[in-house]
């Protein structure tokens, strides 16, 4: 009689056939590919028969009963930790992620005792194993599917304290100038004073969630594409600065083909805070160009503003920090929060983010965008 270990590696397409029909019954997995639905599966389950295959101590046993032991020296770890990441980011619940691996391990036990028919001792041994290292791989998975949702907040606490300080600049800007204008009666001038205190005290909170998201932001920046005019975003995201920074002299330039599929919102979070790293950091009597051109291939976008330079190596070091992925917390400090974002949107598209500062011409951040998919 084959042990179980071989019955799995001789039947492993039947057994992900089934499982598969299963999982497309939970609603993230509608719209999922093939491969997309069964990502690791096949992986763990070969992780799984070559762990039946191996000698077990008694504390191995026990270890792994508690949900402390890899299976097979770590193997299993990286199949099932991104099967739990990957679950994460396509919207399974806690829940339906565990029914997948319910419906695996019941799949698996289903087709091996209806071809067995008889068990024995040696069969059993196998099935408290088989066990055992299907809830090592839902331990393994909810701990990095906590890990990623974990990662997914902080970076949405991040976005949204970030993104909210342009229009926060915008009503006290407001705020100010119609306090400095008037003439105001009593009351209006008390209700104005209270927006900008409001203001204030809105932008403390923000700036102390930012500090709190800086430590825990984690990689990747989700991207939904639709046709998109970027010459229309480019023209409300600089509405919107001119309104935060009415002194900003801004102009626009467009040439070629400007619509591609992108993701609107995400396109003018980057855009916004381009702009705001320019008004802040370049010659505040100079003017900031945004130039939008596109051709058959790709939209290139370019902020570009006068003033200081980065020196080179300051350049170089701000772009290799951006691609390290996971950066430590002093390195996102000195990339800014801002520019850490734009890279990630810029690469969510699969493009890339091209600096370029010299004394004479200032500098230029510049988001070259792939048309399409």
């Amino acid at each position: 009689m084959p042990k179980l270990s071989t019955y799995i590696r001789q039947n492993t397409e039947q057994i992900l056939a089934e499982w598969e029909s299963f999982a497309r019954t939970l609603p993230p997995a509608a719209s999922m590919s093939i491969s997309r639905l069964r990502d690791h599966a096949e992986a763990m389950l070969d992780v799984i028969a070559t762990d039946l295959e191996t000698p077990q101590t008694a504390d191995q046993q026990v270890e792994k009963s508690r949900g402390s032991a890899s299976v097979h020296g770590g193997a299993s770890r990286t199949a099932a930790s991104r099967h739990g990441r990957g679950r994460a980011a396509s919207g399974f619940t806690v829940g339906q992620m565990v029914a997948e691996f319910r419906a695996l391990r019941a799949t698996v036990i289903r087709l091996w005792t209806a071809h067995e028919q008889t068990l024995g001792p040696a069969e059993f041994e196998d099935l408290t194993r088989f066990n055992e290292a299907i809830d090592q791989a839902i331990a393994e998975s909810l701990e990095r599917y906590s890990g990623a949702v974990e990662e997914t907040r902080d970076r949405f606490l991040a976005v949204l304290g970030h993104d909210l300080r342009n229009p926060l600049g915008a009503i006290a800007t407001s705020s100010a100038f119609l306090l400095d204008t008037g003439p105001l009666n009593e009351e209006q001038a008390t209700l104005i004073r209270g927006i900008g205190n409001a203001e204030r005290r809105m932008s403390r909170l923000i700036e102390d969630l930012l500090q709190l998201a800086l430590n825990r932001l984690g990689d990747g920046m989700p991207i939904t594409r639709t046709d998109t005019n970027a010459a229309a975003v480019i023209q409300n995201v600089v509405a919107e600065v001119r309104a935060s920074y009415p002194s900003a002299r801004i102009e626009t330039h467009f040439d070629g083909a400007l619509t591609g599929q992108l993701d609107e919102a995400r396109l003018a979070q980057a855009l916004t805070n381009l702009l705001g790293n320019a008004v802040h950091h370049g010659d505040p009597t100079g003017t900031i160009d945004v130039e939008a051109r596109g051709d058959d291939r790709e939209i290139v976008i370019a902020v570009h503003n006068r003033g200081p330079a980065i020196p080179p190596e300051k350049v170089h070091r701000l772009l290799s920090t951006m691609k390290r992925g996971r950066s430590e917390s002093r390195d996102r400090r000195h990339l800014g929060l801002g520019l850490f974002i734009v890279d990630k949107i810029v690469e969510g598209h699969g493009g890339a983010l091209d600096v370029q500062s010299t004394p004479d011409q200032g500098t230029t951040f510049a988001m070259r965008l792939p048309r399409s998919l």
